[in-house]
């Protein structure tokens, strides 16, 4: 773990830092060939440059965010984006991790992707990459 995702999870409460290492432990076993780093203040995966999934603390609880989440066609994404094609789940405590159902938006995230990394060029316009 690097040292700045290590320092976002450990100034989270006991019981989110929790969390946050668990869905650390299962990203990142998963997602083998990705970069991780904090961006926008939190742990966030990209793969060629293309921000995948994320995780961060919000007054809900710590949100698991697929960026391309709303074309998984998922039950645990419980939570869609109003404006692009994220969806997230929320956590309040370890035992709500399914970590099943967190592999497979992990593998669908590999394979359907919308290129968040060149939404700036294209004015805002956000395109299916992967199917």
């Amino acid at each position: 773990m690097n040292l700045e995702i290590q320092q976002y999870n450990t100034a989270q409460t006991e019981s989110d830092q929790i969390i946050c290492l668990k869905l650390f432990e299962i990203i990142d076993a998963y997602l083998t060939n990705a970069e991780s780093k904090i961006w926008h203040s939190h742990p966030v995966w990209f793969l060629d440059g293309n921000p995948i999934v994320d995780y961060s603390k919000q007054k809900k609880g710590i949100r698991l965010m697929f960026w391309s989440g709303k074309s998984f066609e998922e039950d645990l994404l419980n939570v869609p984006g109003e404006k692009f094609q994220d969806a997230s789940v929320f956590y309040n405590d370890i035992a709500e991790i399914n970590e099943d159902a967190i592999k497979r938006c992990l593998k669908k995230s590999e394979n359907i992707q919308w290129d968040y990394k060149n939404i700036i060029k294209r004015k805002g316009e956000l395109i299916r990459i992967k199917k």
